[in-house]
């Protein structure tokens, strides 16, 4: 397996900017108007479409399932979620033009909108919770391995996957195994027997699937998923159960897009709610 330097290949200067990138292509927000946010002139077009060309060149069937293995094992850190939280805000980077909140303000607005919407207490959670995947950074991954659109792996790539032209660096695009239609997988066969693209959707689902109702866990999994609950590129491989539950990631997606606000929310006022809700469904600590 290539080894890869994360110095290197880590070309996004925020966390942030894969975000800040998907309010161009579905600027679906009544608050900011669409020119406001980046837009293919801005400079910074060129940084994302480098994180594309990185994240399509390297995202194979094998460095998800090498990935799979290192990570899943969940034997880095051991933290309770507030914890977790706290550590993940050390990736804050300064040059976000969108917003100058930090990770922990960006979860927290995301829940609070769900909260103010009257949804159950485990959609606000999973809202305070969606982006905690993103510490795989804290442990060396590149950025290009932790956010980004996801997609399927194992099959042909779709087209209507961002930057698909990117793909045709990828060594499964030229893999008889992995290059068709359906690759190594059946019709209809069911997402939870698809692997995806590697990343912080996937890492936090197989870090909460013990603990959290199904519809939370499927906004968890796949909410970085645009191909499909955006372009329903890949309705060939999901089963009836899937339709259903991708309800619940499209009742997610306007929340995580559009809540962000300039102004902060009082994370001391907050606290003592969430870490009630962290209680009531979660283990006192978590195995990164």
């Amino acid at each position: 397996m290539t080894a890869f330097n994360n110095a290197e290949i880590s070309p996004l200067t925020s966390l942030d900017q894969w975000e800040d990138d998907l309010l161009v292509r579905y600027p679906e927000t009544e608050t900011k108007a669409k020119e406001d946010y980046r837009n293919y002139d801005d400079p910074a077009r060129d940084t994302v479409r480098e994180f594309y060309r990185l994240n399509h060149t390297y995202q194979t069937y094998d460095f998800v399932r090498e990935k799979e293995r290192e990570f899943l094992a969940f034997d880095k850190k051991e933290l309770p979620v507030w914890g977790a939280m706290e550590f993940l805000n050390t990736l804050v980077d300064d040059s976000d033009p969108d917003t100058d909140l930090d990770q922990l303000q960006h979860l927290l607005q995301t829940a609070e909108a769900i909260r103010a919407d009257g949804h159950p207490d485990w959609f606000v959670l999973t809202g305070f919770l969606h982006d905690m995947g993103k510490v795989l950074c804290l442990f060396g991954e590149p950025q290009w391995a932790v956010v980004g659109d996801t997609f399927p792996v194992g099959c042909q790539h779709s087209d209507k996957i961002v930057y698909p032209e990117y793909f045709a660096n990828n060594p499964d695009s030229n893999d008889g195994r992995y290059n068709t239609k359906y690759g190594i997988y059946e019709p209809n066969c069911g997402l939870r027997n698809v692997h995806m693209s590697w990343g912080h959707d996937e890492y936090l689902y197989q870090l909460m699937k013990d603990y959290m109702p199904e519809p939370a866990l499927y906004m968890m999994r796949y909410h970085s998923f645009y191909a499909q609950h955006r372009e329903e590129a890949y309705n060939h491989l999901m089963d009836d159960h899937d339709h259903e539950m991708f309800k619940w990631v499209r009742a997610f997606n306007p929340y995580d897009l559009y809540s962000k606000s300039p102004k902060p929310p009082v994370v001391s006022e907050l606290k003592p709610y969430y870490q009630e809700l962290i209680a009531k469904y979660l283990p006192a600590t978590l195995r990164l």
